[in-house]
């Protein structure tokens, strides 16, 4: 028979690994593929439509997360319970709002700058050679790690993944989708986005199996 306590224990093991993981593909990123890419990115697919087109897929999370939450709400004032589909999209609004929450806090406390100039003249790397990360600095300028697309992305997707695994090769495509985008608009570091798509996963993980025993 399977030892209980080394069920209960593989859980943290597998996160510490997982995150043990994310900071190595991070550094790796950071160090050898971050500016190569976008430098190729500008060189050769700056300012093709398609790329911002795809960015776009997250920000309509948001606002599909609040309607589930009120609706959600209105049906608990009316005394009508949720059939286990209905859970399943308010784990994914839970999960969004945890993940969007941490992840503003990140970006503040890392302070990295963009790959791109895109607002007010914010230092970058292709604008003026600025590369690092400035802690607690503040400012749009400084808020590119980790990736909040990636981020919200994951978060419903690691829910969806979870609990309707028939259409995880949809959940595939919609991730490597927003990847391509955010790479070919040269929005973000390929760093943000391990570093943002880890983040979502592992709320999006913990919101799946909250109430569930394990």
């Amino acid at each position: 028979m399977v030892d209980a306590t080394l069920i209960e224990r593989r859980g943290p093991a597998r996160l510490v690994i997982a995150a043990a993981a994310c900071l190595v593909l991070v550094l790796g990123a950071i160090t050898f593929v971050d500016r190569p890419v976008a430098l190729f990115v500008h060189a050769h697919l700056h300012g093709m439509s398609l790329f911002v087109d795809l960015t776009y897929i997250p920000e309509l999370l948001a606002p599909a997360a609040a309607g589930v939450v009120v609706w959600f709400g209105c049906g608990m004032a009316l005394g009508r319970p949720w059939r286990p589909p209905g859970m399943v999209l308010l784990r994914c609004s839970i999960s969004l709002f945890a993940a969007v929450g941490i992840e503003d806090r990140l970006k503040y406390a890392f302070g990295r700058t963009w790959p791109e100039t895109w607002t007010h003249g914010n230092p970058s790397f292709i604008g003026d050679g600025t590369f690092g990360f400035f802690p607690f600095h503040g400012g749009q300028g400084w808020a590119s790690f980790p990736s909040g697309h990636a981020t919200a992305t994951c978060a419903v997707l690691a829910v969806l993944w979870l609990h309707w695994p028939q259409f995880r090769w949809l959940y595939l495509a919609i991730g490597a989708l927003v990847v391509t985008g955010l790479i070919g608009a040269d929005f973000h570091w390929t760093s943000d986005i391990i570093a943002g798509g880890f983040l979502g996963s592992a709320t999006g993980i913990a919101a799946a199996r909250v109430g569930k025993g394990r």
